[in-house]
Order: C-alpha cells, then structure tokens, then sequence
C-alpha cells in the first residue's frame, strides 16, 4: 500500500487517525503495566522470597508486597513456616477424615534388613521444616530428593543395628529419636538448610508371608509376660504375709520366752524368801502357808461345809439350809 493510500484510508476513517496519532503512548502505558506487573510481588505470611540476579543471590525478602527489578530479578517464594512431610512405605491419597493411603510402588523403600538378619516393613513419616532458605535453594540440588534418601539410608543404618523384636516391639521409640538425631547431623553436614521437627514411626510389620507365623509369637510373648506379671504380684502378695506371719510367730514365742523365765524367777524368789522366813520360824512359817493355803482354796469350793470328827450339832443346821434351797429352787 502506497503512501497515497495510506492517507487517504486515514482521512476516510476519523478513529484510525486518532490511534495512529496517539499509539506512542499507548504502547507506552502498555510498557510501564507490564513493567510494575513485574517489578512488584506479593509473598505470603508463611513464605520468605529469595531473589536473583541473573542466577546469582542478591538478597531475602519478607513476606509482604516487595520488589524486584523487571526482566533482570527473579525470585524464589520459599515457604519457611510451614512444616512439611515425607511419607515412607506408603503414599497418602486422599486425605481428610478417612484418609486413603496407598502401598502400591513403595515396597523397596520400607522393606529392611534388621542385625539378626531378619526382614521388617518399616512404615515412618519425617516432618521437617526449611530453615534456611538460601541453603535450601542453592546448597544441595534436589533438597526433597536428598532428605528423601538421608531418611532411608539412617533408617536401613539403625534397623540393621537391631533385632527383629526389637524393630517390631520395645525398640520403637528409641528408633524414632535415633533417626531424628541422625537425620538432623547429615543435614547439617550437607547444610540442607531444613530441620527435622518430628519423626514418627507410623507402623512395624514382618512381611507378609511371614505375618501369621510373627503374630503368633508376639502373641506368646504378651502371654508369658502376663504370666510371669501374675507369678510375680501373687509372690508380692503372698511372701509379704508370710514373713509378717513368721516375725509374729516368733515375737509371740519371745514374748512367752521371756514371760515364762520371768513368772519362774518370781517364784524362785518368793520360795527363797519363805525359805529363808522358814529357817528363822519354821513352825509359824508352816502355819501361815497354811493359812494362806486354805483362803485361797476354800472360797472356790462353792457349797461346802467343813466339820471335824467331834462336830455334831452341825446336821440340823445343814438340813436348814438344803431345806431353804429346794424351796427357792421350786419357787422359781
């Protein structure tokens, strides 16, 4: 089109004329849009933004709006607040409030070698933290790959330094904290920039041709524990007794001891002293025995009448008294 044409379309249309007129600061306005579209970003409240030149580190932004120089900063919203999770042996599908989990494809992950070199089915869940961005990003490549396989490789390290029973029964807290620990000193190492926050053994099997055969056995385990558990509190309870029945039985027998020794030291000591009051008056000593003898006897005679040989005005006086008797006997 000649330039005769062109004049003569843009005189034949008035709104063609003015854009044409105007179309330097339309793409002018266009420019400076795409430009504060750009230059400025919004980070999250979880979230630290790392920023790049050109490939390089120029510095860490807060959450907030922020901005970066167009076409020539990048940045790199790292959510550092927010704690993550890795899943071992099994793969959530759909979580909510009946989670659906899945084991499909993670068999060689969870499957281990234990020290008695038998075999477990390890099922765990690392939650963990980043902590360094800068780290993070350009310290180690892959960061969720490598503390994927830092997680595996101290779990099959700390298993394989284990027995079987201890994997599946007692040992699990303790190989929970170990792998935290462990975990923790490799990230370090590779400075990772991520802390480990928890790490929780979510479920211990044998594998599954084996589980009926492994079942079975932890089950006479708990059983001989309860046993053993009974024999222990019915000794607790029986041994107690018995030795508080023996120390009765013997003070009781000591007590008797010493009751008899002394009752006999007494009459030792009371027959010395009539022994002795005897040398001095025997036929007075004699006489008071005698005495004392018959006011201790008599009373517990009950109804008795004691005469001697010349006593013979005694009998009508003792059929008084049977007389007396038999009839208050049949009064009543």
């Amino acid at each position: 089109m000649s330039s005769n044409q062109f004049s003569n379309l843009n005189s034949s249309n008035p709104w063609l004329e003015k854009l044409f007129k105007n179309i330097k600061a339309v793409v002018l306005v266009v420019i400076v849009a795409i430009l504060l579209s750009t230059a400025f970003f919004q980070v999250g409240p979880e979230e630290v933004g790392v920023i790049v030149q050109f490939g390089k580190y120029q510095r860490t932004v807060d959450p907030g709006l922020n901005y970066k120089i167009p076409f020539m900063e990048s940045v790199y919203k790292v959510p550092v607040e927010r704690q993550q999770k890795l899943e071992f042996g099994f793969r959530t599908t759909n979580p909510g409030i009946r989670t659906e989990y899945t084991r499909r494809g993670t068999t060689d992950e969870s499957l281990m070698l234990t020290g008695d070199l038998n075999l477990a089915d390890v099922e765990w869940v690392v939650q963990y933290r980043i902590d360094n961005a800068y780290n993070y990003l350009f310290k180690v490549r892959n960061p969720e790959t490598t503390l994927r396989d830092i997680s595996e490789a101290a779990m099959r390290q700390i298993v394989g330094d284990r027995t079987v029973n201890e994997v599946l029964t007692v040992g699990r807290t303790e190989i929970s904290s170990k792998l935290q620990e462990l975990m923790q000193k490799v990230c370090r190492e590779y400075s990772l920039g991520v802390k480990i926050e928890q790490v929780v053994l979510q479920d211990v099997n044998p594998p599954e041709p084996v589980k009926a055969a492994f079942n079975s056995v932890n089950e006479a385990q708990q059983e001989k524990e309860t046993l053993i558990n009974q024999a222990k509190a019915e000794y607790n309870k029986v041994i107690p007794k018995a030795a508080g029945q023996a120390k009765e039985t013997i003070q009781m027998a000591e007590g008797y001891a010493s009751e008899r020794v002394n009752n006999a030291k007494g009459d030792v000591a009371r027959f010395n002293a009539l022994y002795t009051e005897y040398v001095k008056a025997p036929e007075v000593t004699k006489k008071r025995i005698y005495l004392e003898t018959m006011e201790s006897v008599i009373p517990k005679l009950g109804e008795k009448i004691i005469t001697d040989q010349k006593g013979n005005s005694v009998l009508p006086l003792l059929q008084m008294q049977l007389s007396q008797q038999k009839n208050s006997n049949n009064g009543q």
